[in-house]
């Protein structure tokens, strides 16, 4: 049964957000906190941390300027405290960014619980474990959520929010809002799904890609213009589901599924992961060099932004800039 949440601050009236982790995900956070107006403190065990999370930040910047500021929105209202404590001491909103790790996620999360002020939503952004999973050894669990987010955090919209057993639905109900004031678009969940839901789609197409390499039926550059030049296009402003119903024309899905549903029966995928051994590795990671060609990784990273943002303003979804 979920525990009972204490009421904390309006999802309106949060000021400041505590980023715990600051690796990619957790520094794309803070950028894009910052960029809608938050103060940010920013904790990670790392030695070298704060220089990495300051680069990312300025960085971030330029492209964040584009697509417009809340007001009195700046880099220098982030923070980089010294211990876990002291960065969650004032927090309105926890968002957590550990590594990958279950029991460092659960060890994290309880020490968390413990040092933030009592109804106080903490977030982490896990890109596949259960909340379930990961509240167990937490006194106060009724308050941790998912928010789970895409890479870049401060340009890809989605996040996607659920609870696990012990989560209060206001807890939920509360990070939805607050990530849709911080300018986020939410997707919540009614129940746990492990990978929750991009992921899984996201992860049926990355297996058929690495058989395809395995097999040598395709390189990554191939795979990847198959996407870029084909149905990514039109999946940057309608999904798979409402494609597929305009392949069936006026009659819609039912034409679609009447039409095409035999199709599916055909050996077109292969759901089960390959064995990723040297041959596939190998693959992978010269196929990427040779798809990145003399662009280095900072590069990479502002084409992507860029591309992201002309996606965004095409397609009338950049919003408002203020919260």
């Amino acid at each position: 049964m979920p525990e009972t949440l204490p009421a904390p601050c309006a999802p309106e009236d949060a000021r400041r957000v505590a980023c715990i982790g600051a690796g990619v995900i957790g520094g794309g956070w803070a950028a894009h906190f910052l960029a809608r107006g938050y103060d940010v403190t920013a904790w990670d065990p790392a030695p070298d941390a704060e220089e990495k999370l300051r680069r990312l930040v300025a960085a971030a910047w330029p492209a964040l300027e584009q697509i417009g500021l809340a007001e009195g929105a700046a880099p220098n209202r982030l923070t980089v405290a010294g211990t876990l404590a002291e960065a969650v001491a004032d927090a309105d909103f926890v968002q957590e960014s550990a590594p990958e790790k279950l029991e460092l996620k659960r060890s994290l999360l309880a020490e968390l619980t413990a040092a933030t002020r009592p109804g106080v939503v903490i977030a982490s952004s896990t890109s596949g474990y259960p909340m379930t999973d990961m509240q167990t050894a937490a006194g106060d669990a009724a308050r941790l959520v998912v928010g789970h987010p895409f890479n870049p955090p401060y340009l890809i919209p989605l996040v996607e929010v659920v609870g696990g057993e012990r989560t209060d639905r206001a807890a939920v109900t509360w990070a939805s809002r607050f990530y849709e004031v911080a300018g986020k678009s939410v997707l919540t969940m009614d129940r746990e799904l492990p990978g929750f839901i991009a992921n899984r789609l996201q992860e049926a197409l990355w297996r058929e890609a690495l058989h395809m390499v395995a097999n040598g039926e395709a390189s990554v550059a191939d795979i990847d213009a198959s996407i870029t030049e084909g149905p990514g296009l039109r999946w940057a402003f309608m999904g798979p589901c409402l494609t597929f119903a305009l392949a069936g024309g006026e009659g819609g899905m039912a034409h679609m599924l009447d039409h095409f549903g035999p199709s599916l029966k055909s050996p077109w995928t292969r759901l089960e992961a390959p064995e990723l051994d040297r041959a596939l590795r190998d693959a992978m990671v010269e196929g990427c060099a040779e798809a990145a060609g003399d662009r280095s990784y900072a590069d990479l990273v502002a084409a992507r932004d860029q591309g992201v943002i002309d996606v965004l303003r095409a397609t009338g979804r950049l919003g408002g800039t203020t919260r």
